[in-house]
């Protein structure tokens, strides 16, 4: 039995199985009680239904980006652990990096399933798991803390809390770029001499497609009125920097 079979079995399903119904059980549960205190307040019915619809519609358009990242992620690590990890509490962007950022910890030259070890996947599942739960103790410790001070008062406490708030979470991003295109670049740029370039080029190809396909979405969502266009940017920025890869692949 391979370990991508077991990755599949029928015990890892039920694991993962029984915690994303629990979690969509929670979320039916609170979406009734909040139901209820919207009637309980005289809110008219027809718009909530509205807003009802409204939600189910933004929701289900931007999963079809977290669908790709479960597919992606299900040839090297199962289906169970990625849907578990995508549906419940992990984010696109960050499963995919640690992901591969573990995998090539344990020695692993990419995160494939003809590389992958019951250990490789211990590690990377470990490691996937423990690095986002800060993110929820910080919130349960200080997020009280935090919120008083968002609501302290217009231009001052506030106000530099919140901008302080996009600024660091900008800049986090910006981080993370540079670092997986400079590691793209280091691919790219190999031999002896500076000029030398026999390395694979592709991952920067792929890059630049998105990247001009999310910041094509961008400008058609600000500057022409198109803002429906912001639930596919991340879909079909990873579906065309995708296909870039394939037909690359292909063409070389």
């Amino acid at each position: 039995m391979t370990i991508l079979s077991r990755l599949n079995g029928p015990a890892v399903y039920a694991v993962c199985g029984g915690i994303v119904a629990f979690v969509a059980v929670v979320c039916v549960v609170f979406m009734v009680r909040a139901w209820r205190a919207g009637v309980a307040l005289g809110m008219d019915k027809t718009k909530m239904r509205r807003v009802v619809t409204a939600s189910i519609t933004f929701s289900a358009l931007p999963s079809v980006g977290i669908l790709l990242g479960v597919i992606a992620l299900s040839g090297s690590l199962g289906t169970p652990w990625p849907w578990l990890r995508l549906s419940v509490v992990g984010a696109l962007h960050y499963e995919t990096q640690v992901a591969q950022a573990a995998a090539e910890q344990v020695g692993m030259s990419s995160l494939s399933a003809a590389e992958m070890t019951p250990r490789a996947f211990t590690t990377i599942a470990l490691l996937m798991s423990v690095c986002i739960m800060w993110g929820m103790l910080l919130s349960a410790l200080f997020n009280k803390r935090y919120l008083k001070k968002l609501g302290a008062g217009t231009g001052s406490g506030g106000g530099a809390v919140a901008g302080f708030g996009d600024k660091a979470m900008t800049a986090m991003f910006i981080g993370l770029i540079c670092a997986y295109v400079g590691s793209y670049i280091g691919g790219f740029v190999s031999g002896e001499g500076p000029f030398t370039f026999a390395g694979d080029w592709t991952p920067l190809a792929v890059a630049g497609v998105s990247g001009l396909t999310m910041a094509g979405c961008v400008w058609l969502s600000e500057k022409k009125g198109m803002a429906w266009l912001e639930s596919f940017s991340i879909a079909g920025s990873m579906l065309l920097g995708m296909a870039a890869a394939v037909l690359l692949r292909l063409w070389l």
